[in-house]
C-alpha cells in the first residue's frame, strides 16, 4: 500500500478509515413549510487523534482533496464531494490494495459510489428502482465489515421510496 512522505495510508485507513455510505434526511427548516429531502450520501473518512493532524494533512496532499478537521483529542480527514471520491479516492484504492475487511469494505462501497455518482442530480424519485435497492443490499453487506455498526437511520424510509417507484 502506498507510503508516501512517511505515511502509511493503508495503515491510517486499516485503524481508523471508514467508506461511509448512509441515506440521509435533510429539513429546510429555513424554506416554507420546511421540506424534507432524502438522499444517498457517501463519504471517505478517517479518524485518528490529534496527534495525528500532519498525517492526515499529508492524506490530504496525497490525495489532493478533502477536508482536515481537529474536535477536541480527534483529528478528522474526510473527502464528502462525489466527484473527488470517483475521481481521486477510487482511482487510488483501485491502485494501492487494501486488505481483508478494507478491502471487501472498500469494493462494496465503490459500486454504491458508482450508482450515486450515475444518479448526481436526479431527484431520488426518479432513480431506476434498481438503483435504490442495490444500495440498500450493499449498506446491509457493509455493516458486516464495519467495526462498530450502527443501524441505518432512515432506511425504512430508503425501502419505502424503492417500493412507491
Amino acid at each position: 500500500m502506498a507510503k508516501e512522505n512517511n505515511v502509511n495510508i493503508a495503515e491510517l485507513v486499516n485503524n481508523g478509515g471508514c467508506f461511509d455510505l448512509q441515506f440521509r434526511k435533510d429539513t429546510r427548516h429555513e424554506r416554507t413549510n420546511s421540506p424534507t429531502y432524502y438522499r444517498w450520501k457517501v463519504q471517505f473518512i478517517i479518524t485518528a487523534s490529534k496527534d495525528s493532524v500532519k498525517k492526515l494533512s499529508a492524506v490530504k496532499n496525497i490525495l489532493n482533496c478533502g477536508n482536515v478537521n481537529v474536535l477536541k483529542n480527534q483529528a478528522r480527514f474526510s473527502v464528502q464531494n462525489i466527484d473527488y471520491i470517483k475521481d481521486l479516492v477510487i482511482p487510488f484504492f483501485e491502485k494501492n490494495t487494501l486488505e481483508g475487511n478494507k478491502k471487501k469494505d472498500f469494493q462494496l462501497w465503490k459500486k454504491a459510489v458508482n450508482i450515486v455518482h450515475s444518479n448526481k442530480g436526479i431527484n431520488i424519485n426518479k432513480w431506476e428502482k434498481n438503483d435504490l435497492f442495490s444500495l440498500i443490499e450493499i449498506q446491509k453487506s457493509a455493516s458486516k465489515y464495519k467495526n462498530n455498526p450502527r443501524e441505518p437511520r432512515w432506511i425504512k424510509m430508503a425501502q419505502t421510496i424503492s417500493k412507491s417507484l
